[in-house]
């Protein structure tokens, strides 16, 4: 038998199969100051330890998706070692703060599965919930992931395709925020005038800034994570591959849009839902990332006093300026250049 895995193939997925994800990792204070290196992200809350804990935290939180990376990158060897593409994601949720010095593990069970109409490759649906070494849930999301068959001769399984939200319900958020004394919150530090009320329905905001990807930057972002899919680092198997070379994780992807958003929405400090997310378009080294956002929903959230959500449509692009806040074509179609499509809810003081 051999000791090396190649990892799960189409077959080897089962509907109701929960796999409990190895390599626990703890998150270090040198974790969230690369992830910093990495994208430049400027949020208040999550780089000052004095700013956060005037506002009531222990200290400063590291940042969202750096926890959502982590609790990602455990899942990659089980689940889409050998994916062809990650297709979307759905249903997440932030539950709680991690803090340098928390251990996040990771556990999934799969919720459906589908083969596709080439008999080559499959949808695999799974749910992931990542835990800390105390056991308390930090974070929970759907996400599905095409994946190749070992044999395309296997039948197809019996279709399983779940039934996931269009939208995280605005009242079931804001677990991972203490209450903050909003008192304390100054404008000045925190980068921004414009709060919650200062937001409208159906607004688009252009970031304005670009951020060129650099080869090395994403390989180094991926290891951080231990996401050991091959498609971002073997350049020897890319090569050959229908993009001609390495591909960039889609979560560095969401990471650099989400850091350029600051300008325009620098007191959106913190993400509490994942609505959805599409990975348009690939992006390769030396393609340079832009974002806009659009105001899609404003709540508030029953007792909570001190911030209230805002539903964000966020949207990057590559060599493409925002401007005119591309999208879809006429015939509803992605226009070339869009590469991310993310919904997600984020709290801002009010």
């Amino acid at each position: 038998m051999s000791k090396t895995s190649r990892g799960n193939f189409f077959e080897d997925f089962e509907v109701g199969q929960i796999i409990r994800h190895a390599t626990p990792r703890t998150v270090t204070s040198g974790d969230q100051a690369l992830y910093t290196a990495l994208y430049g992200s400027r949020f208040a809350v999550q780089s000052s330890d004095a700013f956060a804990k005037s506002l009531g935290y222990a200290h400063a939180p590291v940042d969202d998706l750096l926890t959502f990376h982590v609790a990602f990158g455990k899942t990659v060897p089980d689940i889409s070692l050998n994916a062809v593409a990650n297709l979307g994601y759905a249903g997440g949720r932030f539950l709680a703060p991690v803090f340098p010095g928390d251990t996040l593990s990771t556990v999934s069970e799969v919720i459906g599965k589908k083969e596709n109409s080439n008999g080559k490759t499959g949808v695999v649906y799974v749910r992931s919930t990542g835990y800390t070494d105390s056991g308390t849930e930090v974070l929970d999301y759907v996400r599905w992931v095409m994946v190749n068959k070992r044999d395309a001769n296997s039948p197809a399984p019996d279709p399983v395709v779940p039934d996931l939200p269009a939208a995280l319900d605005p009242q079931s958020l804001g677990g991972a925020v203490p209450l903050l004394d909003s008192a304390n919150w100054d404008n000045e530090l925190s980068g921004s005038e414009f709060r919650f009320a200062d937001y409208e329905v159906g607004e688009k905001i252009d970031h304005v800034d670009g951020m060129t990807v650099e080869e090395a930057e994403h390989q180094m972002a991926t290891r951080l994570y231990q996401n050991t899919a091959k498609v971002h680092f073997n350049q020897h198997t890319e090569a050959h591959s229908r993009f001609g070379g390495r591909l960039i994780y889609g979560g560095h992807v969401i990471s650099l849009a989400r850091a350029l958003s600051f300008n325009g929405l620098a007191n959106a400090f913190h993400i509490a839902g994942i609505n959805g997310g599409r990975h348009v378009a690939p992006l390769g080294a030396g393609d340079t990332v832009y974002a806009w956002s659009e105001v899609l929903e404003k709540a508030e959230i029953e007792g909570r006093t001190d911030v209230a959500a805002l539903r964000l449509r966020l949207v990057a692009t590559k060599n493409l300026p925002c401007s005119d806040f591309p999208l879809k074509d006429a015939d509803g179609k992605y226009v070339d250049g869009v590469i991310l499509d993310f919904d997600y809810w984020a709290l801002m003081p009010r």
